[in-house]
């Protein structure tokens, strides 16, 4: 009997969806957007967080993805209130005190001109310029607390790119299968080797809420 092939994908979660495929209380979910069944999301994007989700069947990869072992980079544009200094970018690149403990070593630049992203209204203060940030640790909305603390709230938060993934042109709510070179990438990033054995039973999440992950952003 024929294995159905392993599903790899990625969608730009919309801003004010959860992270999962149901909700018992009538909230947007993944389950708006995308209806293949088996894949979970590889971590996990806040409510008011937006961007790049990847969703697989594969039960071994979702583990890695997320493992602290491989560290594997999360990169995010991050729109904030007010301009930092040289000297706050230098904090953040540091590590900052989130919750009593120093965030790892981060990867920051100001952004010369805001990205191109599909446009949603935020608090109307200006300026609010734009911060990439690239982090190796998954901590909860650990960017906006990262920002918060040398004095930068967090106005409107974007994942652009998972490892050697990018979100690229998809608009919010679309997803697309990755490609041969793409998984090729992924699998090389978290020390796998694809075949074209089935799928590896995802684990089950004890809400039993298909997607849901802990808390990451």
């Amino acid at each position: 009997m024929n294995q159905s092939p392993r599903r790899y994908l990625i969608l730009h979660k919309p801003y004010n969806v959860l992270t999962q495929f149901s909700d018992a209380e009538g909230r947007p979910t993944l389950a708006d957007y995308i209806a293949i069944p088996g894949v979970y999301a590889a971590g996990r994007l806040d409510q008011d967080s937006e961007g790049l989700l990847l969703l697989t069947d594969d039960g071994e990869m979702l583990h890695r993805v997320t493992h602290p072992h491989w560290k594997l980079p999360k990169t995010y544009l991050a729109q904030v209130e007010g301009v930092p200094a040289e000297a706050d970018l230098a904090q953040l690149r540091a590590g900052v005190l989130v919750k009593g403990e120093r965030t790892a070593a981060a990867e920051v630049s100001l952004l010369p001109h805001p990205p191109d992203l599909p446009p949603r209204a935020v608090r109307a203060y200006h300026p609010t310029p734009w911060l990439r940030i690239t982090l190796r640790e998954g901590r909860k909305r650990q960017v906006r607390r990262m920002t918060a603390a040398v004095g930068f709230p967090c106005l409107r938060l974007v994942r652009v790119a998972i490892g050697p993934l990018s979100l690229g042109d998809l608009l919010p709510g679309q997803w697309r299968d990755l490609s041969a070179g793409e998984r090729q990438a992924l699998f090389q990033a978290v020390g796998l080797t694809e075949d074209a054995g089935p799928p590896v039973a995802a684990r089950p999440r004890p809400s039993g809420r298909q997607g849901k992950r802990p808390p990451r952003r």
